[in-house]
């Protein structure tokens, strides 16, 4: 039976309830008309008994001179017309004057007459010579209210036996009706249920919904279905986690949830999204979502996220290494021509003018570092300004540390420093790059007593104020991208990192013109990172 499909297994198991249910109400119902049929003899043979004795024409009869041959006929006619099975009148002292078997008169009662003789009619099932059954007794009195006869009507349990089995094959058809209507109900079930369940067995439902268990709670990426009224229908752990949702959520509109603007507002747009970048409180996300079809049927979307926050602080990390590498690149190619130029000075017998031009180049190249070096005791910071520099320097751009610049090691994690100067440094370089006058970015990192200040200025276009909100957003640039996570994202790492340490930035326009951002953030182991 396992193997059966579970609409037959159910179709099977509802059948086998209802005919157990309809037989336990068979046997229910027959008792219950059994008792309501005696109980309805009993009142039937008390009533015709009190009404029998309650006639003067008994009572004189009774003490008549031949009371037999007064009351059996009309004994007998009440007993037809009645249909009851006996109408016995008898003397105080049982002597019968009335049976319907008329060998029987004059023979003692064969009952109870001890409550009539005290005066009280009642009733009682007894076995007599018409064999068992339901019978009245009740007293009949004469004008003086003395009790002269008693008077039995009584109904055999055979009759009224042969009443119900009249009436069973009513009630058996009544209750074979009602089987087939349960059963014609539980087939339609039980055909809803197939189609619902693609005629699996429990078996499979069973090991269905393991693995949909285990690969819901085990997979790697945050996975969130929502249906077609825009409310969630499954969310992982790994949902809940990226996500930051708690507590139940399940049912709930994805417009009520606590999200990030950009991520509930794709969400709600239901539009097909790959691999795009968005930001929460204090992680970078990327999110693939799609439309749940199935049968020509739409059942929603279905949005999965990855963890990229990690990756994004190690590309940064990444980025300044490269930047790095390439300015040493660019340094040792330009060392190569400068000692090829110092060379042939040499060999050319201007061996002054050699050591006069090797001279100037060490000094303007050195200076940019030992200034850096000098001011920022953190080494990857040291590392991203003068990549940063070299970098500046191809694009015809100066880029220089301010004197009053001074950073101690491990004040903040150097993810977290190359994620806000690095980007603020490119943007700088990109917008001082398209100035068609001085092209210059002057940073400035310096830690107080109380903060970490990070200044940078360029000398570009400059950032119009009724921009400055909207350009810490993700996907706002002002450079063109082929894909849609290729820009817009710098300021916006900028801003959730700020976030996060509770520190602030403030975009203003130098009286030069181009734009100065400034951050500030409140570091609580500043005054260990200065000791």
């Amino acid at each position: 039976m396992k193997q059966w499909p579970v609409a037959r297994q159910l179709l099977v198991l509802q059948a086998l309830l209802l005919a157990v249910v309809l037989a336990a109400a068979a046997v229910s119902i027959f008792v219950l008309t059994r008792n309501r049929e005696q109980s309805a003899a009993r009142d039937q043979v008390l009533s015709l008994a009190q009404s029998i004795a309650d006639n003067p024409f008994v009572a004189g009869a009774a003490v008549g001179a031949n009371p037999s041959a007064v009351l059996q006929p009309y004994a007998e006619q009440i007993r037809i017309h009645t249909k009851v099975d006996f109408v016995v009148i008898m003397a105080p002292d049982r002597i019968r004057f009335t049976h319907p078997d008329t060998t029987q008169i004059g023979k003692p009662f064969i009952g109870h007459i001890q409550e009539a003789l005290q005066g009280r009619a009642f009733t009682e099932t007894f076995t007599g010579t018409l064999g068992s059954s339901v019978r009245a007794v009740a007293p009949v009195r004469d004008a003086s209210g003395r009790i002269v006869a008693l008077v039995a009507v009584g109904v055999t349990t055979k009759a009224i036996r042969s009443e119900l089995m009249r009436r069973l094959p009513f009630l058996l058809a009544g209750l074979a009706l009602l089987l087939a209507v349960a059963l014609a109900g539980a087939l339609l079930v039980s055909r809803r249920l197939r189609r619902q369940t693609r005629g699996l067995d429990s078996d499979s439902i069973s090991r269905m919904y393991s693995s949909y268990q285990a690969v819901l709670h085990s997979v790697r990426e945050g996975l969130l279905v929502i249906d077609a009224d825009g409310r969630v229908g499954v969310i992982n752990d790994e949902g809940r986690r990226l996500l930051g949702l708690r507590g139940d959520i399940v049912d709930r509109p994805v417009r009520e949830l606590d999200l990030a603007d950009t991520i509930k507002a794709t969400l709600l747009d239901e539009r097909d999204a790959v691999d795009e970048l968005h930001l929460t409180g204090d992680r970078v996300l990327v999110l693939n979502q799609s439309r749940a079809q199935w049968g020509g049927r739409s059942y929603g979307t279905v949005a999965t996220f990855r963890d990229r926050t990690e990756l994004e602080a190690l590309t940064g990390e990444l980025d300044a290494t490269k930047a790095f590498a390439e300015a040493l690149h660019s340094q040792a190619h330009e060392a190569a021509n400068r000692l090829h130029t110092m060379v042939v000075l040499v060999e050319t017998g201007r061996s002054e003018d050699a050591v006069a031009y090797a001279t100037t180049e060490l000094e303007l190249s050195q200076r940019l570092t030992d200034q850096v070096v000098a001011a920022v005791e953190e080494p990857v910071l040291v590392a991203l300004l003068l990549g940063k520099a070299a970098q500046a320097n191809e694009r015809g751009v100066e880029l220089t540390v301010t004197d009053d610049s001074r950073t101690p090691a491990g004040i903040l994690p150097s993810s977290d420093l190359v994620t806000i100067v690095g980007n603020l440094i490119d943007n700088a370089i990109d917008a001082s790059a398209e100035s068609s006058g001085r092209k210059q970015v002057t940073v400035t990192v310096r830690a107080d007593e109380h903060a970490l200040l990070i200044q940078v200025e360029d000398t570009g276009p400059g950032l119009p104020h009724a921009l400055v909100e909207s350009a810490f957003t993700r996907g706002w640039s002002t450079k063109i991208s082929a894909t849609a996570a290729g820009r817009g994202l710098g300021l916006a790492l900028v801003n959730q990192v700020v976030r996060r340490h509770g520190g602030s930035i403030d975009v203003s326009s130098p009286p030069a013109g181009g734009a100065k951002f400034t951050v500030r953030l409140a570091v609580p182991n500043l005054v260990e990172a200065r000791l």
